[in-house]
């Protein structure tokens, strides 16, 4: 299957789209602006109630007269532009690819020779977020402004948490519980054959939110961090930019003096620590309205937590393992509370929690709702500081391909380390109301991973997908389910090579991501919950139907305390979710025909901790036999705080081959 690398199949018909869009854009944009001046934000109207000469006001009635006749005047130009624009559509392709040709960066054909290398099996991190990004006017019925600067804001955000590198931090003490995680998003699980290092005996293992600093924070050092690891010292094969942290000693809490080793890259803690007056100094003390580059969300700050315990520095001298020209700093940042990330259920198999960053070292990036042109390509600009691979802008327009007419497209946007072979998109038919107006539908993609030393090709199939928003339309809902696993399913057999004879391709996994717009503890949800894809796939989130693990919390954010002090950073909005009382006051839970949305905060009859419509779901089906596939991690993101109102999700597959097992 061919990749479509433009939206048109030649140069004519774009120049002809450019210009018909060239005189819709100034209508479009007028309105825009004409009618996010009437909808403010929660953190304009703070802005505003200090201002008391009413300046906003006077704006206003200045500018609306001026944006009125503007509007008028260039609506001509526009209706001449929609009748060139409008049947061009058909002749559109659904999607757009673009690779990354830069040498600087780690070609993604370098990563496919890890799995050889792995032995045993190799782990796949996957995160999926709703970011929000409509036209500014729209966006704001969601509390969000300023479509354009957050697309770049978000864009940096994940590329840098996921380019920092990775610590492992291994609690020897098995009855110290007075340290809990702020972070496993750090944790790399070695994918070598080092089962030392992956086996924590009788232990608690922990990982923490922590700060990378580069001297060029524009550019991709996660992966120039991964050229350099050639030094001094050969870490396991499949591990990158990782630091080890052993801390060994007395059950009181107190953290010890670290030392790295040069060979390994690890570093070991023993003895009492001293007070390091460099970091608290670099505690910071920015207001959380003035987030700025020191906001510890964007990695870009000399802060990675109030209640920092232990630094890590690794590189200083002569490490030149996991280092950016020597001059890297590791944070590890451990919070000395109990948090309710901890493991609590000991029949649990894998790691969960809250983070305060994406995961380190993410392959695969899903995301939703970037239906603004522009932002994409905002978006699509800073990914590609770490992701070599980006599909974007999804979807159709006008009326083709679907029964009604389209004025955007589907809002999903795909980003990976790794090589697409083969990308399809179809459009939901039976979209409603609203939800009708834009190309809602599902992607799907087939990536390579891997080899194996038979030269067999290792793939993995990823489906990205959103569903329709309206609530009570469950009906239609279940039918899009039903409409996405047939078109899998399609999708599966026109894409695959193999034989059961002669397999020239093995699955190496199978996963679902998307915003599918309805949680699993709400009583108004059990169609969905109940759904027959929830046979298939696995959700590890959820006990059964109408139950979520206990850990699990909901992904939709209140709007209307997007900017509260408490939460608009993400190390704030991470600490008030892992307290009950601080999820009832901030996410949205299901409604309840006896409970009052009264006050914010008064939640405490409502069930679950809140409404998880943001998943991530895999199956064991269809995949080569003698493989295993489990889940390592699974994490909730706070580091998109104040840019969207959904929380990211990421999970962390390991992929077993059963070789060299001892």
């Amino acid at each position: 299957m061919v990749l479509y690398t433009s939206p048109f199949p030649n140069s004519f018909l774009s120049v002809l789209h450019s210009f018909s869009w060239g005189l819709i854009f100034p209508c479009y944009w007028l309105a825009d602006r004409l009618v996010a001046s009437f909808v403010p934000t929660t953190y304009e109207k703070r802005q505003r109630a200090d201002d008391p000469c009413y300046f906003h006001a006077l704006c206003i009635i200045i500018t609306t007269p001026i944006y009125l006749a503007l509007l008028v005047a260039s609506l001509p130009f526009a209706l001449i532009g929609f009748l060139l624009w409008s049947p061009l559509q058909s002749a559109r392709r659904p999607y757009i690819y673009s690779r990354l040709e830069d040498k600087n960066h780690t070609n993604g054909a370098t990563l496919l020779t890890e799995w050889k290398a792995a032995g045993n099996g190799k782990s796949f991190c996957f995160g999926s977020a709703n970011v929000c990004l409509l036209p500014d006017s729209l966006a704001r019925f969601n509390n969000v402004f300023n479509t354009q600067a957050r697309a770049k804001e978000i864009g940096r955000r994940i590329r840098n948490g996921a380019s920092r590198p990775q610590i492992k931090i291994y609690i020897d003490s098995p009855t110290n519980t007075s340290i809990s995680a702020a972070s496993f998003s750090s944790l790399v699980s070695p994918q070598g054959g080092d089962s030392t290092n992956r086996t924590v005996n009788a232990g608690i293992k922990r990982t923490t939110s922590m700060e990378y600093k580069g001297d060029n924070s524009g550019s991709n050092n996660g992966e120039e961090s991964r050229e350099d690891k050639g030094g001094a010292g050969e870490p396991n094969e499949g591990e990158e930019n990782t630091c080890i942290v052993r801390i060994n000693g007395e059950d009181n809490g107190h953290m010890s003096d670290t030392e790295a080793d040069p060979v390994n890259g690890q570093a070991h803690a023993s003895g009492p620590a001293e007070p390091s007056p460099e970091g608290d100094a670099e505690i910071s003390k920015t207001p959380n309205h003035k987030q700025k580059e020191g906001d510890s969300g964007s990695l870009d700050s000399y802060s990675a937590s109030r209640e920092s315990l232990v630094k890590v520095r690794v590189g200083d001298g002569t490490v030149d393992q996991s280092t950016v020209n020597n001059k890297l700093l590791y944070k590890a940042s451990i919070m000395k509370k109990t948090s309710v990330r901890k493991k609590k259920h000991t029949d649990e198999t894998f790691d969960h929690e809250i983070s305060a960053f994406f995961p380190a070292n993410l392959d695969f990036l899903c995301l939703q709702e970037v239906f603004d042109k522009r932002a994409a390509e905002k978006l699509k600009e800073q990914l590609h500081h770490y992701f070599e691979y980006i599909v974007y802008d999804v979807g159709v327009y006008s009326c083709h391909g679907c029964c009604s007419f389209k004025f955007v497209n589907s809002g999903l946007l795909f980003a990976s380390r790794y090589p697409v072979m083969d990308a399809a998109y179809h459009c939901y038919p039976n979209g409603r109301g609203t939800d009708s107006l834009a190309s809602k539908g599902a992607l799907f993609l087939k990536v390579q991973v891997g080899s194996t030393p038979q030269d067999q090709r290792i793939v993995g199939y990823i489906s990205c997908t959103h569903l329709q928003a309206i609530a009570g339309d469950t009906t239609v809902r279940c039918e899009q389910l039903d409409m996405l696993q047939d078109w899998l399913s399609e999708f599966r057999k026109s894409t695959s090579s193999s034989s059961t004879a002669n397999p020239e391709e093995l699955v190496a996994f199978d996963v679902i991501c998307g915003d599918l717009n309805f949680d699993n503890c709400s009583s108004e949800d059990k169609l969905e919950q109940q759904h027959s894809l929830f046979t298939h796939y696995k959700d590890p989130c959820r006990i059964g139907p109408g139950e979520d693990k206990p850990w699990a919390i909901g992904t939709l954010l209140d709007p209307e305390g997007l900017y509260d002090d408490e939460v608009c950073t993400p190390d704030n909005l991470q600490k008030v979710l892992e307290s009950e009382e601080g999820r009832k006051g901030y996410l949205v839970y299901p409604t309840s025909k006896n409970h009052s949305s009264s006050q914010k905060g008064r939640k405490a009859s409502l069930k679950g901790n809140g409404r998880r419509i943001d998943y991530m779901l895999y199956t064991e089906e269809g995949l080569y036999l003698e493989w295993k596939v489990e889940v390592e991690e699974f994490s909730f993101i706070t580091q998109l705080a104040g840019l969207t109102d959904h929380l990211p999700v990421a999970m962390r597959l390991m992929v077993s081959t059963g070789e060299d097992d001892s």
